[in-house]
């Protein structure tokens, strides 16, 4: 069955549709559940990651799946294109030694507890919000003294948004929607900082 060209534009604009109204429908939360202005998160993620910059501490990302690769991906773009220090917890032999000899959900709690120094900062990036290795990488985050950034979606209930001092929750239901919406707002996040702090 052949799909026609208004059968393609219907299924984009509707794509299109739906991801604008999925980062339009962010909800910004703090730590003690308040909602915070979208605006207004975009602009305290980015002091977090100017203070953190001026001290030299570094900034921690992590994430399974497509979310390990926007954690990788953003690591490399603050060292890079803001001289900032950031790490992702992906590297191979590390993750696989630790979910092997420890427990999978130890693979990025492990690491951090290693590395980490209090007031570094903390990213998470879970579609789903529940997934156990980066709960339990974000609640050793918190008792290091870390700051605590959590982005998540699909429900509203997930448990990183209990976890982070900010917390970016894109209220979609497919995971195509969710890290789409992430990823953007990950490109927004480099970009606003790079325009306020580093031009």
């Amino acid at each position: 069955m052949k799909t026609n060209a208004i059968e393609i534009q219907s299924s984009y604009t509707a794509y299109l549709e739906a991801l604008h109204n999925a980062l339009d429908a962010l909800v910004v939360t703090d730590i003690r559940q308040r909602i915070v202005p979208q605006e207004e998160g975009l602009l305290q993620w980015c002091k977090l990651c100017r203070d953190a910059k001026a001290d030299n501490r570094t900034m921690y990302f992590v994430g399974n799946g497509a979310s390990a690769t926007m954690a990788s991906h953003m690591a490399a773009d603050f060292s890079k294109n803001c001289g900032c220090r950031a790490l992702a917890f992906n590297d191979i032999a590390l993750m696989t030694a630790v979910s092997n000899d420890m427990r999978y959900e130890d693979c990025f709690a492990m690491p951090l507890e290693r590395f980490a120094n209090p007031k570094d900062v903390f990213v998470t990036v879970s579609s789903s919000g529940n997934s156990p290795n980066v709960l339990k990488a974000a609640k050793s985050a918190r008792t290091l003294g870390l700051t605590v950034v959590t982005l998540s979606g699909m429900r509203e209930d997930n448990a990183s948004r209990r976890l982070g001092d900010l917390n970016f929750w894109i209220p979609a239901d497919t995971y195509g929607l969710v890290e789409s919406s992430h990823q953007a707002l990950l490109h927004c996040w480099l970009d606003t900082y790079l325009e306020l702090y580093e031009n």
